[in-house]
């Protein structure tokens, strides 16, 4: 590459910043360099200085100070991805932000209108979006093989106890704030980022030590759209696959390493028609409705390169997107707006749980209810 890559500095040398944008900006260095880092912790300075070659400073705003930077990786704590977003954009900066982007669509709303007065580009770190066994399962639905498409279950559940800082409502924590921007970003990006969904939503606290919940049920559905079925639950010890689709002409079932698929032509289908009379077998005796479908079958698996993993593949898409984004003026394909809808579909089900989120007091008085 010709061009100079691109200056970035990472708030936060945590889990995030370090372990998934660190780790991955470094194997691109011809798009991105690592500028500076800013962190509270020397140790982790320190460490940031020797891994990258770069600067440090103690806090973010130090380092907005002091670095001419072309990009600023948010991977504050959760609950700061708002305020620290908001103020970047309007001291100037690009900002590639870490989920969850805010709490509140009215949130989100402020950070669009900052984006818009500053001309920066404020973009999400929703890398499931690229997940290649989603990618896979966009391709067979637009394919149109397994007709329209009925029910689709998104399943992100297994058994863990937590006690760490994202099980507390006031630093945005919970499961449906964690884990459940990946799988609800898929899933309105299936139902039709046109339309709000019409939404159920069924939260528990099971194994959490804190006072968020760590079971969601979550119904999507609406007039003419599939109705997807979303868990993530941390007390199921035997969890469902990762993808089940129902068709009207076949289905689809798989984790994120294989999919498989089964479906039938409806023009080699036996031609039907209604009986509203007893249903007789070829002996005039009762039966069942009985046929025989001819099925065809396909299936994919992950395909990775020795040492790369599908969520380094993931990252590095979403960073590749927002390089044409900067330097070409290419569209986000990950835009604000996009995760407005997020943010509506959370607070309604927050709504809809009034046990777990009292909205009318501070999320920090219902630590009485653990």
């Amino acid at each position: 590459m010709n061009r100079e890559p691109l200056k970035v500095g990472i708030i936060g040398q945590g889990r995030s910043g370090r372990d998934i944008h660190g780790n991955l900006l470094v194997r691109i260095p011809g798009y991105y360099r690592i500028a500076a880092v800013a962190d509270a912790l020397a140790e982790r300075r320190e460490r940031a200085e020797k891994e990258y070659g770069c600067r440090s400073y103690e806090s973010w705003e130090a380092m907005a100070d002091n670095e001419q930077l072309d990009l600023i990786v948010n991977a504050s704590p959760s609950d700061q991805h708002y305020s620290v977003s908001l103020e970047l954009l309007n001291r100037g900066f690009h900002v590639l932000c870490e989920k969850p982007l805010a709490k509140t669509p009215e949130e989100v709303d402020r950070l669009i209108a900052a984006s818009q007065r500053s001309g920066k580009i404020l973009a999400v770190f929703q890398n499931s979006r690229y997940q290649p066994a989603f990618v896979q399962i966009r391709k067979v639905i637009a394919s149109g093989v397994l007709g329209r498409i009925v029910q689709i279950d998104l399943t992100s559940s297994n058994f863990a106890r937590r006690w760490d800082w994202q099980t507390l409502q006031s630093n945005n924590g919970g499961n449906l704030m964690n884990t459940g921007p990946h799988p609800l970003d898929q899933a309105l990006q299936l139902f039709g980022g046109d339309t709000t969904p019409n939404v159920t939503c069924i939260m528990d606290r099971a194994n959490t030590f804190g006072d968020a919940e760590d079971y969601v049920k979550l119904l999507l559905h609406g007039h003419g759209r599939p109705t997807i079925d979303i868990e993530i639950s941390s007390c199921s010890n035997f969890p469902g696959e990762a993808f089940v689709i129902q068709g009207t002409h076949g289905g689809l079932h798989g984790d994120t390493r294989r999919l498989e698929w089964k479906y039938y032509r409806p023009e080699e289908a036996p031609p039907q028609q209604l009986v509203r009379g007893p249903l007789l077998d070829s002996n005039g005796m009762p039966a069942y409705c009985s046929e025989q479908l001819k099925w065809h079958q396909d299936a994919w698996d992950l395909n990775m390169e020795v040492g790369r993993s599908a969520f380094d593949h993931m990252t590095e898409q979403v960073y590749r997107m927002l390089y044409r984004t900067l330097t070409e003026g290419a569209p986000l394909e990950i835009t604000p707006l996009q995760v407005r809808m997020q943010m509506e579909v959370m607070e309604e089900c927050r709504r809809q749980n009034p046990h777990i989120y009292r909205l009318d007091s501070n999320p920090a008085d219902t630590a009485d209810l653990v």
